[in-house]
């Protein structure tokens, strides 16, 4: 199987079978995206030790032979453990394994091997859980294979149950000694100028290291590699959109954009001005803009959006703001209308378009948007209909951009003739500040906050040590009631699945993290209609499954204050404004991510009151759920929660459309920590593209944007 390349498929290289179970577990379908398939840690042998003298809680390496194997379904909870008795001749071991009956044939009583892993304890006795083991027949030949390799660094892989770390190891090293000669996308001089090595002996030091130091350089050259090669991409990229051309959308003198300022009653912030300035600019421009205003939540994104949608339609055009919930939308309307006044709204006539509007309603509404008598639309996902038409779609503002693909970004955009773009967030998510990073957005940031606004304290209730503090959040909240204020109560769910004692138990857990949700919005109702405290307050719920026009009667009936506490799903984290809102309760807040909690508390302290936020929560200290609320509760800066979420939860797919860490496109690069790093790859990159723009002279680039930077992948660049 000579001369493999990286662009080979992986099933020529490795067989049908094996090819179809790594597409599976990680959609690989080449040899290169195997070999990036990388380490992601490396485990010691160490010396060998005999099972007497374990230390608990250490990794540890044991010649050992199988006594026993049994498997047997776990009481408490679905699935089968596996229990493997092992013994040195002297002391004896268990291993434990979840779910993997397969390896009953493997471990028979009598076959000995190399087993490692590290150290627990469950009921007084030594375990070892999910152990890598290698088997022999021959005692000896373990024992000396042992030595061997008891320094040499053992890589372990992201794996599956299907796709264990040892089966991704053994193919890896299948793969490298067929691959053939591999072209280097680094130009030389960069290499030279950073102390890195080729890009063979990259992949070789980082699959099957001899020493640790090997692994060092390895990492760094294929860092590197990716930096420069996404950043090329992504100036390819830029160059591509530079090249379109945009309706200039210039404000005239004494127009509608100068009217709307004259009437408002207030000064603009410095922020809200520069960016209004570089958004009126870009709107001029010769290209579509493409701008990304990050803001903290009230810092008044909204009316520069709106600013921009006037000076649009003094050329006639239309603005479309997509949102992602009904509730906001109906209130972005209202909003609208009333900043715009008796003067402006009847010229510009904000519309509604949401899915659950009544048939006629709707009608009526598509109708005016078609005619471009609404020049400025609001709507949810409705927007995005084939029956949905715009008379000259100029501007496209997406609020909240994490709660839309990119695909869904496109279908509106193409409703246009390239129409410019204003994406609004309030809390960057892992992917925008991965693009911001990488430099292909145009970016803008409001910090300066609107006078007047009172503040937010936020406090965790740390249930799993202090239980006594949940009653403690029902009197809190009842007390600020007695204020003649007003709260929100966030759950996860609309109705969660009752538990009883019989659900919890002894089986040792594969995963710590308790997965039930114990608190819906119909359990939270029935529990506050048993509390004495809230005999007198008005409670009602809110919820996505709910009609349209319920839930627009419940937030109007809130924002009246016909309501004095809302138990609500995340329908409400974004765009509610409720100045006399002071208190934000949020149940199981380990379940929600960084930038739901810190939408969800920015929805209390809005007006002169000060806003109190309660994060309760029955996580572990030192869990990763544990740390995001920890995490919330110790800062109110959204682009320092950003950077949070990045190191938590991945940057997301920088590449593609996907928003979670869990697909993502980076390998070994990390945009926080890699952010010098990438400012150099940039510079390189610019350099190879000024010089030569088709990469003729870079074969090596050339074919590693083909093999990184697909046919998908580029559309999705084109869409961001």
């Amino acid at each position: 199987m000579p001369g493999l390349s990286l662009s080979s498929r992986l099933d020529g290289a490795v067989g049908g079978k094996t090819a179809a179970a790594f597409e599976r577990a990680f959609g690989m379908k080449t040899v290169g995206e195997l070999l990036e398939h990388y380490p992601r840690r490396y485990a010691r042998r160490g010396e060998l030790t005999p099972i007497a003298s374990l230390p608990l809680g250490e990794p540890v390496t044991i010649v050992a032979e199988v006594v026993s194997a049994t498997e047997r379904r776990m009481q408490n909870r679905r699935g089968s453990l596996l229990e493997v008795i092992i013994s040195d001749g002297d002391g004896r071991l268990s291993l434990t394994f979840f779910n993997q009956s397969w390896r009953l044939k493997d471990l028979m009583p009598g076959r000995r091997g190399i087993f490692s892993g590290k150290v627990g304890e469950y009921r007084r006795q030594t375990q070892l859980t999910h152990p890598d083991y290698s088997l022999f027949d021959d005692l000896e030949e373990a024992r000396a294979e042992a030595e061997v390799n008891a320094k040499r660094p053992i890589p372990i892989y992201p794996a599956t149950s299907s796709v264990p770390s040892p089966l991704v190891q053994k193919t890896i090293a299948l793969v490298l000694d067929a691959l053939g000669s591999v072209d280097d996308p680094l130009p030389d001089d960069l290499r030279a100028r950073h102390g890195l090595v080729s890009a063979r002996t990259a992949l070789e030091h980082i699959h099957r290291p001899y020493h640790d130091d090997e692994i060092p350089p390895a990492v760094a050259t294929l860092r590197m590699q990716e930096a420069f090669v996404l950043q090329t991409a992504l100036l390819q990229q830029r160059q591509f959109v530079r090249a379109l051309s945009a309706t200039r959308r210039p404000a005239a003198p004494g127009g509608l954009l100068e009217r709307f300022d004259a009437a408002l009653p207030f000064e603009l912030t410095p922020d809200q001005q520069s960016v209004g300035a570089r958004i009126a600019g870009d709107l001029v421009g010769d290209w579509p803009m493409n701008r990304l205003v990050q803001g903290e939540v009230g810092s008044g994104k909204t009316l520069v959006a709106l600013r921009a949608m006037l000076q649009v339609a003094e050329s006639g055009g239309q603005s479309a703001l997509i949102a992602p919930t009904e509730v906001l939308a109906a209130q972005h309307v209202r909003s609208i209308a009333k900043m715009l006044g008796p003067q402006l709204a009847p010229e510009l006539m904000p519309t509604l378009l949401t899915g659950q509007l009544p048939a006629a309603e709707r009608r009526r509404a598509a109708l005016r948007v078609a005619s471009g008598q609404a020049r400025i639309v609001v709507g949810t996902h409705a927007l995005l209909s084939s029956t949905t038409t715009f008379a000259d779609l100029g501007f496209v503002v997406v609020d909240e951009q994490h709660r839309f693909g990119v695909d869904q970004r496109e279908a509106l955009r193409a409703k246009g003739d390239s129409p410019h773009t204003l994406v609004l967030t309030a809390t960057p998510i892992p992917r925008t500040v991965a693009m911001t990073v990488f430099g292909d957005l145009d970016v803008s940031t409001i910090r300066t906050m609107p006078a007047g606004r009172a503040g937010i304290q936020t406090f965790v209730a740390p249930l799993a040590e202090k239980p006594g503090w949940f009653a403690r959040v029902w009197d809190r909240v009842a007390e600020e009631v007695a204020q003649s204020r007003q709260a929100f109560v966030v759950c996860a769910a609309i109705d969660a699945e009752k538990l009883t004692s019989d659900e919890v138990g002894d089986e040792p857990a594969a995963d710590s993290a308790d997965t039930r949700t114990r608190w819906g919005v119909v359990q939270v109702q029935a529990l506050l209609g048993t509390l004495p405290a809230f005999a007198d307050i008005r409670v009602e719920i809110l919820h996505g499954k709910m009609h349209a026009d319920e839930k627009d009667a419940v937030m109007q009936a809130f924002a009246r204050g016909d309501i004095d506490v809302l138990v609500a799903t995340t329908v409400i984290e974004v765009g509610v404004d409720v100045p006399n809102a002071s208190t934000m309760v949020i149940l199981e807040a380990d379940r929600f991510g960084v930038s739901q909690l810190h939408q969800l508390r920015g929805r209390v302290g809005r007006g002169g009151l000060p806003g109190l936020c309660l994060l309760v929560t029955e996580a572990a200290p030192g869990t990763s759920s544990r740390s995001r609320v920890e995490a919330v509760a110790r800062t109110l800066d959204g682009f320092e929660l950003a950077e949070v979420d990045l190191e938590l939860r991945g940057e997301g797919d920088v590449l593609g459309g996907a928003q979670s860490g869990v697909r993502s496109s980076l390998r070994l690069l990390r945009v926080v920590t890699d952010a010098d790093l990438i400012v150099q790859a940039r510079a390189a990159a610019e350099a190879v593209l000024a010089d030569d723009p088709a990469l003729v002279r870079h074969p090596g680039l050339a074919a590693a944007l083909e093999r990184r930077v697909g046919v998908e992948e580029r559309a999705a660049l084109a869409k961001s």
